[in-house]
């Protein structure tokens, strides 16, 4: 992988929508390139400026014109290929304006798949693990158009707060009833 190739191939993933990248994603799109030579490549490009490191296997094209505000949900989606995950708890009741406090740089997301925190340049993300059916997780999550991550209905949001042993005391019940 030379800065050229890496940036043909940035561009053209760009005009598609997309700057958000995992290892294995990067490592498809050079083939040629065995793990060591693109690990170091990656390592180069870094340092270089032309990708940013989001966290553990995952990059960033920083320059590209997809890059939006909601870039630390694509990579929440990125670290969870294979699960349901959805912005829940307190990202999501700050945003309907249910909750007294805003949660500045970190995004709260329920997950079928396992838990963690991970720190990237864009904020904390924070995974929470859910045990419910995935037919209730289902049921309590719906798309929003240009947003990577479902979003819980408000009510889902309540009850994952009560359920995973959140301070409940900040959020303001009749704001939570208008989903």
């Amino acid at each position: 992988m030379n800065r050229t190739s890496l940036t043909e191939v940035l561009r053209i993933w760009d005009q598609r929508g997309r700057c958000v990248f995992t290892r294995s994603q990067l490592a498809r799109l050079f083939p040629d390139d065995r793990p060591k030579a693109l690990t170091e490549g990656l390592q180069r490009q870094v340092k270089a400026g032309l990708l940013v490191r989001a966290c553990r296997g995952v990059y960033v094209n920083p320059h590209a014109r997809s890059f939006d505000s909601r870039v630390i949900e694509h990579i929440a989606r990125a670290l969870r290929p294979g699960s349901y995950s959805y912005v829940s708890l307190e990202s999501l009741l700050a945003e309907c304006g249910a909750i007294s406090q805003v949660p500045v740089d970190r995004l709260t997301v329920m997950t079928t798949g396992r838990k963690g925190i991970c720190r990237t340049p864009y904020g904390v993300i924070e995974f929470t693990h859910t045990k419910r059916p995935v037919v209730d997780v289902v049921a309590g999550m719906r798309q929003v158009e240009d947003r990577p991550l479902r979003i819980a209905t408000r009510a889902a949001a309540w009850r994952d707060l009560r359920r995973v042993g959140r301070n409940v005391a900040m959020v303001d019940a009749a704001a939570v009833g208008n989903d």
